[in-house]
């Protein structure tokens, strides 16, 4: 059934030419009657048949075609005096598919057409006379209009719902397309979360492992007591960081978003970052001012990870002297982070490719806050940073902007 439909739709000249075929062999009886008249009345009728069984046929394949037939058609009928035969319903026929399928010039040509073929016709055929019964008239131009106008509208409804299910396809299309997008947004929004988690994890487990595996090897032979503290801190660093990559695992394979996952470091934890660091060899001191209060989850990481790059980068490139202080201000509006150290500060060596600033600038940049990196006013380097308490809910339906306020510079 589906291969006939789809063969009827592919080919509709032969459907049309099917279609009107018992048209042209009921007029071809009515014209070759045996009480019609014959002569040069049975020749053009049987003209004016040929005209509007052609234009039937042509009606969807050619559209002009057929409407220029047709019309030369109503045309040979105006000045013959007989009556219509049954090849007259092409007129209604290609007046429907003209206000369907043709265009908008078309449609309201056939719409012109249908009020004034029945008055032409009316008025060719009995306007020479000049008693004219107004009762027949009436009739036979509502019988005519309201037939070629019942074509036109079918047709044109049928424009309308063509139109109003193209739309609906359209907008699914669309609707498909962004959804798509942002499928899209979300995953690399994910993706560059994952990375900077990554990056943290790494970055700041593996420095502590380096700078305890360099240590114990200098004091392993002069002093096995620090050589061993310092193994046994490289083991439970190494641990953490396990925990870390688990974590960041188990969301990467995570097939439901209501799976238990580890929570989130957050400015609980500063107090085991400050005793990790120090026991890695770097002076940290923590302070904190104003009256603590529990910020959202997302502001607390996101200061934790700030406060763990800057002291990850101070322990690679500040020198084996430098000391560092942290200061966490709970501001009415805001949480301000300050993490500065006594280094070489502009003279430090860069970061590699700098996923670490960069990392910094995305995470401050969730939160519409300002960020400040540069050396301090009195040498070492300074990270500086406000996060607004308020916007933070706003993190996930709301863009963030590409880069924060960052200041560069003391």
């Amino acid at each position: 059934m589906q291969k006939l439909y789809a063969w009827l739709r592919a080919h509709p000249l032969s459907v049309d030419a099917m279609i009107v075929l018992p048209l042209l062999l009921t007029s071809a009886g009515q014209v070759y009657d045996d009480n019609a008249p014959g002569g040069f009345t049975r020749c053009g009728h049987s003209i004016l048949v040929v005209l509007y069984c052609l234009g039937a046929t042509l009606r969807r394949a050619r559209r002009r075609a057929a409407f220029a037939l047709v019309a030369l058609g109503c045309a040979g009928q105006l000045v013959m005096t007989s009556g219509m035969t049954v090849a007259s319903f092409a007129v209604p026929m290609v007046l429907y598919v003209a206000a369907k399928s043709g265009t908008r010039r078309q449609s309201r040509i056939a719409l012109v057409c249908v009020f004034v073929v029945p008055v032409t016709f009316y008025c060719v055929r009995r306007g020479s006379s000049l008693d004219l019964n107004v009762r027949e008239a009436v009739f036979v131009y509502s019988f005519l209009t309201i037939t070629l106008g019942i074509a036109w509208v079918l047709g044109d409804s049928m424009r309308t719902r063509r139109a109003y299910y193209a739309e609906l396809e359209e907008r699914a299309a669309r609707l498909e397309f962004e959804r798509d997008q942002q499928a899209q947004i979300a995953a690399a929004a994910e993706r560059s979360r994952i990375a900077r988690e990554l990056h943290d994890v790494v970055a700041h487990n593996v420095s502590v492992i380096v700078v305890q595996a360099d240590g114990a090897s200098r004091a392993i032979d002069s002093s096995p007591d620090k050589a061993r503290e310092a193994l046994d801190t490289i083991a439970r660093t190494g641990r953490e960081a396990l925990v870390e990559m688990r974590r960041l695992l188990g969301v990467l394979r995570a097939q439901s978003e209501t799976e238990a996952l580890v929570p989130q470091p957050s400015l609980r934890h500063l107090d085991d970052l400050v005793g990790q660091v120090a026991r890695a060899g770097l002076s940290v001191g923590l302070v904190v001012e104003g009256v603590p209060i529990d910020p959202s989850r997302t502001v607390a990481s996101t200061a934790y990870r700030i406060i763990q790059e800057a002291l990850t980068n101070t322990r690679k490139h500040a020198g084996s002297t430098a000391t560092a202080e942290v200061l966490v201000r709970y501001r009415e509006d805001a949480l301000e982070v300050r993490i500065r150290d006594d280094g070489r500060g502009a003279q430090a060596p860069g970061d590699g490719m700098g996923h670490g600033l960069i990392g910094m600038r995305e995470r401050v940049a969730m939160h519409d806050g300002r960020l400040h990196i540069g050396p301090g006013p009195d040498g070492g380097w300074t990270v500086h940073v406000v996060l607004p308490y308020e916007s933070a809910h706003d993190a996930v339906t709301r863009p963030a902007r590409s880069t924060p306020e960052t200041v560069v510079g003391p």
